[in-house]
């Protein structure tokens, strides 16, 4: 009898101590989707920051709802379409491509009084609305967009873009993150507020741009802020960041290894508290 009584305790306890299993939706653009498509970085990442938590969260189970060039008006329109399921976690890491694409990022009242998907605060309320349908006891992490140097996309470099060091459709990207910490913060979420991140800022993105200095001809590498202004050729320079170069980001707007490290380093704390 005290035998099996002492199995039940032990049984007890363990179970006590084991993490229950969690289910994670991660609800982003490229940055996201690039966690299970790691061979579009021209081999420059080994893993996203998904594949990062559940290495250290183990009874974390993640699905990949990244959309690659997506704003959260593209998710916000679609939301009902892209098979979002019921999930105990939520994150929702948005805002770098409503920037680049200049949608306005509205008011608060946008959100508030859910005004529709004509701004960035409407579209997140859009999105909200639909994680707390699917669990209204749901946790919901909101991430800010990083800061961003010059994108050059290594597959093709005529796609490109300058970094949020200058305003676009005259708004900053510093714009959009307030929005979604405003938003946040009213609701009680949990916020990873990237764009702020000490380390994340725009020194930090690349070690610098390797150009042809516009007075030799000859490639230089220019350390941020200086490469500013210098031309830039896609159809006759060569790709401006070589491995060399990278740091936070490997292209100036998407993570490195590095980069993804430091995301999933602020995500485990939370999940794990969940």
């Amino acid at each position: 009898m005290k035998k099996l009584v002492w199995l039940i305790a032990i049984g007890i306890v363990t179970n006590s101590f084991t993490p229950r299993k969690i289910t994670w939706v991660a609800i982003g653009d490229s940055i996201t989707y690039l966690n299970e498509h790691t061979d579009e970085t021209g081999n420059r990442v080994s893993k996203g920051y998904m594949t990062r938590v559940v290495e250290k969260l183990p009874n974390v189970n993640y699905i990949n709802q990244g959309h690659n060039g997506w704003t959260s008006g593209g998710i916000a329109k679609e939301i009902d379409n892209l098979g979002i399921v019921k999930a105990d976690v939520y994150s929702v890491f948005l805002g770098t491509n409503d920037w680049w694409a200049g949608r306005p990022v509205g008011v608060f009242a946008d959100y508030k009084d859910n005004t529709g998907n004509s701004t960035v605060y409407g579209s997140f309320r859009i999105i909200i609305n639909k994680l707390r349908s699917l669990n209204k006891d749901a946790r919901i992490i909101l991430i800010t967009p990083m800061q961003r140097v010059d994108f050059v996309y290594i597959n093709d470099m005529k796609n490109n873009a300058w970094g949020s060091y200058k305003d676009k459709n005259g708004q900053s990207l510093e714009s959009f993150a307030r929005a979604i910490k405003t938003i946040a913060d009213y609701e009680h979420f949990d916020c990873i507020d990237l764009y702020h991140k000490k380390g994340m800022g725009l020194k930090n993105l690349v070690n610098y741009k390797r150009l042809k200095d516009p007075k030799t001809g000859q490639y230089k590498n220019y350390r941020y802020p200086k490469f500013i202004g210098i031309p830039f050729n896609p159809a006759t320079d060569e790709y401006p960041y070589p491995v060399g170069a990278m740091n936070v980001t490997f292209d100036g707007l998407h993570p490195s290894d590095k980069g993804f490290a430091m995301i999933a380093d602020m995500l485990v704390p939370l999940l794990k508290k969940y």
